[in-house]
């Protein structure tokens, strides 16, 4: 086991597949991939090329950490999944890393671009909201801060892998996702067919 706490941190809460690997301070290597479908199939070899290019073992990780959103509702699914299931079968920790924290910034008000023109955001000292682009670049402005909402920022998977090497020996409850409206999907409305009894 190396000396150094070696994390993992993956994400696929927007149209990307995005993989970290940290020892110690250092990213030793980082990769986001753009892609709108595909991230279930996309995700695990990701992971495996990342490991070998820096020659290291699945046994060598101290922990796992993951994006919980808010985003996409599947692809959020996908990664929570993921990490859950690796943290298991690893025998290590998982920890999950909101998307503010992970682009958060100086002078910066954090935010996340979400359909119909509108963004989640983390206004200073409140919970974190859905809320219209408008109202959120207002907020931004008389707070003094910067408005830049980033789906799919560079350097997303190692703000989470630094995240979790901060949290990983205190997490105590297993990654979940963080979903900040309902579902676009709905339950039909067509009439279901009647049961006939045998």
């Amino acid at each position: 086991m190396p000396s150094k706490p070696v994390i993992l941190a993956l994400d696929t809460s927007a149209a990307h597949c995005a993989a970290a690997l940290l020892r110690g301070d250092d990213i030793l290597l980082e990769r986001i991939e753009p892609m709108s479908r595909g991230q279930a199939e996309r995700l695990m070899p990701l992971l495996e090329e990342i490991l070998s290019e820096a020659e290291i073992n699945w046994s060598d990780l101290t922990a796992i950490g993951v994006g919980v959103g808010p985003g996409n509702f599947t692809g959020i699914r996908i990664a929570v999944s993921a990490a859950r299931g690796l943290a298991l079968g690893l025998d290590i920790p998982a920890v999950g890393v909101d998307g503010f924290d992970a682009r958060a910034q100086v002078g910066q008000l954090p935010a996340i671009p979400a359909p119909r023109d509108q963004v989640y955001a983390q206004p200073r000292g409140e919970a974190p909201r859905l809320m219209s682009a408008q109202e959120a670049s207002d907020i931004a402005r008389g707070a003094g801060l910067t408005f830049a909402p980033a789906a799919s920022p560079a350097g997303l998977a190692g703000q989470i892998a630094r995240h979790t090497a901060n949290r990983y020996k205190t997490t105590t409850t297993p990654p979940a996702p963080l979903y900040l409206r309902a579902a676009d999907a709905a339950p039909s409305r067509d009439t279901p067919p009647p049961l006939l009894d045998e």
